[in-house]
């Protein structure tokens, strides 16, 4: 949300962290792969700062800092394979997933 590509980078030495509430959603999305896996990516937001506004449009400018979570919820038998043990070796007793 920082203008158009190729402007300028705000001065982010007088931003100020803007508070927020979600409004709707919870940020997760869920993709089934051609493999059969489905993975599920939810958007973990840190912070939002407001850094003053675009010199062109006069709108705010607001960085948003934020991380990618992503986790399996499903995978096919066909893809799995035994966990390894430190040294390289696969444990025969383990569990799959959880070596």
């Amino acid at each position: 949300m920082i203008g158009a590509p190729g402007s300028p980078a705000p001065d982010l030495s007088n931003a100020e962290i803007v508070d927020y509430s979600i409004v709707e959603g919870d940020g997760r999305i869920r993709l089934k792969l051609k493999d059969g896996s489905v993975v599920e990516v939810r958007l973990e937001i840190m912070n939002i700062l407001r850094a003053g506004n675009d010199p062109n449009t006069g709108l705010p400018a607001y960085i948003v800092q934020s991380a990618p979570l992503v986790r399996l919820v499903e995978c096919p038998k066909e893809l799995r394979k035994p966990p390894l043990r430190p040294g390289g070796k696969a444990d025969a007793k383990a569990i799959p997933g959880f070596g």
